[in-house]
């Protein structure tokens, strides 16, 4: 939750950051761009540190890092500075949800592993309900630096508290493993990703290239709107007070920790149908919700904005059925590596999209706080649909192939040359 709050924290306060730096659009996208390249670019060497000292210490360190970057922020005299300091958070956050999972797979039964790692999901999502509301309030009450430099002074305890409390495993096993209470077996838990023909041989099953481009194209839209462009937008362009703007975006939180569950069981009972009902509907969806409110004359009511965050909360649990993906089409040494090829879609596209957003605002004249205007904003969020677009017809493309490699379709026969007389 800790970590989310972290991830999460520029994105009620976005509109204050950029009047406390002077940055505009573009710039102030960098500081959400940075984080989540560094959160991704540090997947494997987390993972290879993972298996090398287990969860606690990396857990710590990643508290350690995160307090770093939030007491920098909080004192930051320029926005050099502060992209540095969201390059600390980055690389703090990347430790922690990996090191969790790993402790969920070492201290419980394996059957009760996947609920747990949902739990701990939906607990790390009430932490992007803290970072909206909550959060711009205290700012508005105190300061810059007494909000900033207390999230820090909290990741200190928390760090010490993760170093004192938790063990890397239960102290009857010896090494990092998960135990299988139905049948006794006994598999060591590991975490890095294999590199040269690990990941060569995961990228050329279709199923893997299917699971990079769901996660590529579902959860992108939300994670712009949530992260950064969300409460401007709200705020600025739609007019609405920071109440309404916060309740907006902690609906869209809310929905997507409701519709996990709900997909997760969509998605096993219907195996084959993953793509087609339920990752393709999901991204239909969140592009008829923007080209409504980004078509609607004047103001978008306020139900169309609820309506809109609706949508975009789909996309997050929809691009978990990358992951089913990756763990049907790849055997279980491969698993890993699979996993974080899919990984980094998420990642690639959510970049994109954050500073595309920016550009298309600077371009306008619209990139800063004084000068957002709403049609900016409506040709800005445009920039989202070439990203659609390019993940819908790869989605269709592998899941074509990924079919007929399990055959479960006939392949395509090559048209016969007319025959010449």
């Amino acid at each position: 939750m800790l970590a989310v709050v972290n991830r999460s924290s520029l994105s009620a306060v976005g509109v204050d950051a950029a009047e406390r730096f002077g940055a505009d659009a573009a710039t102030l996208s960098l500081f959400a761009v940075v984080q989540l390249a560094v959160y991704g670019g540090m997947q494997i060497p987390i993972g290879l540190l993972l298996d090398r000292y287990g969860a606690r210490p990396i857990i710590t360190i990643g508290m350690l890092l995160m307090a770093a970057g939030q007491l920098t922020l909080a004192f930051s005299p320029s926005v050099g500075v502060a992209i540095v300091a969201r390059m600390l958070l980055g690389a703090g956050d990347a430790a922690v949800f990996p090191a969790v999972l790993r402790l969920v797979a070492t201290w419980f039964p394996a059957q009760r592993a996947p609920l747990m790692s949902q739990m701990t999901g939906l607990v790390g999502q009430a932490g992007q309900l803290l970072a909206l509301a909550p959060l711009a309030a205290l700012l508005h009450a105190t300061s810059w630096e007494v909000v900033f430099g207390g999230i820090a002074g909290l990741c200190v305890l928390f760090g010490i508290l993760v170093y004192v409390v938790v063990r890397n495993h239960p102290p009857e096993v010896g090494a990092d493993v998960s135990v299988d209470t139905h049948t006794g077996a006994i598999q060591v838990v590991r975490s890095s990703i294999d590199t040269g023909v690990g990941i060569r041989a995961a990228w050329a099953h279709p199923g893997t290239r299917l699971a990079f481009w769901s996660h590529f194209t579902a959860p992108f839209a939300g994670t712009a709107f949530v992260l950064l462009w969300g409460m401007p937008f709200l705020t600025a362009g739609e007019g609405l007070d920071k109440g309404h703007a916060a309740g907006i975006l902690s609906t869209y939180v809310l929905i997507g920790m409701v519709l996990g569950p709900v997909m997760g069981d969509l998605s096993r009972r219907v195996p084959h149908l993953r793509s087609r009902a339920l990752v393709l509907p999901a991204i239909a969806v969140q592009a008829v919700a923007w080209i409504v409110v980004i078509a609607w004359p004047g103001l978008a009511p306020l139900w169309l904005l609820y309506g809109l965050a609706f949508a975009l909360a789909m996309g997050g649990p929809a691009s978990m059925i990358a992951f089913d993906h990756a763990r049907t089409h790849n055997p279980a040494h491969r698993l890993s590596t699979a996993t974080g090829i899919t990984n980094v879609g998420g990642f690639l596209a959510a970049l994109v999209a954050i500073f595309a957003i920016g550009v298309a605002l600077d371009l306008q004249g619209a990139g800063t706080p004084s000068t957002y205007r709403l049609d900016a904003f409506r040709l800005a969020f445009l920039t989202q649909f070439p990203l659609w677009i390019l993940g819908w017809t790869f989605i269709v493309i592998e899941r074509r192939k990924t079919r007929v490699l399990i055959g479960m379709d006939e392949p395509r026969r090559p048209r016969r040359a007319p025959s010449g007389s």
